[in-house]
């Protein structure tokens, strides 16, 4: 059913913690995995084309050091993984090279948020509403615990 599954992945905890579910999926379907990352270096304010430059190959050089660690990771656990380090907008990125590739399903996470229950990244957003394949979207809760001067200086009569 799924035999070939895009796992984008931005370097954060959070877009990491799809990854469980990508190995049960993965292992079930004997699915081979494509780890991506989007570099994406937009130009903010006065800058040159040498430190776009080696902003970019920073980027990519982390990519390929993170992405690679990670690939290695599933492939100790006994699973098909390839790495794949692009430049540019990353839904538009994601959205491409899951049609070119004829990927089965995305997998990426999102997270829930203050009051609202259910907030999609924007990222998460343009890719879900626009892949012409599944999206698996797999939402990921953080609880923080308030800070004790959080609750202090929140408490009427307190401070």
């Amino acid at each position: 059913m799924y035999n070939k599954i895009l796992v984008p992945l931005d370097g954060s905890d959070l877009a990491a913690k799809v990854l469980p579910q990508v190995i049960e999926l993965a292992k079930t379907f004997k699915s081979q995995v494509t780890l991506m990352h989007v570099c994406y270096t937009p130009a903010i304010g006065e800058t040159t084309p040498g430190t776009m430059k080696a902003a970019a190959a920073h980027e990519q050089k982390w990519c390929a050091t993170f992405l690679g660690k990670a690939a290695a990771d599933l492939k100790a656990q006994g699973l098909d993984v390839t790495a794949e380090c692009k430049e540019g907008v990353p839904a538009m990125e994601i959205i491409a090279y899951a049609d070119k590739n004829n990927m089965d399903l995305i997998a990426m996470a999102t997270h829930g948020t203050g009051e609202v229950a259910w907030v999609i990244g924007s990222t998460a957003e343009k890719v879900m509403t626009h892949a012409t394949v599944p999206v698996l979207l797999v939402r990921v809760i953080e609880f923080k615990p308030p800070l004790l001067k959080e609750i202090y200086f929140a408490t009427p009569g307190v401070g």
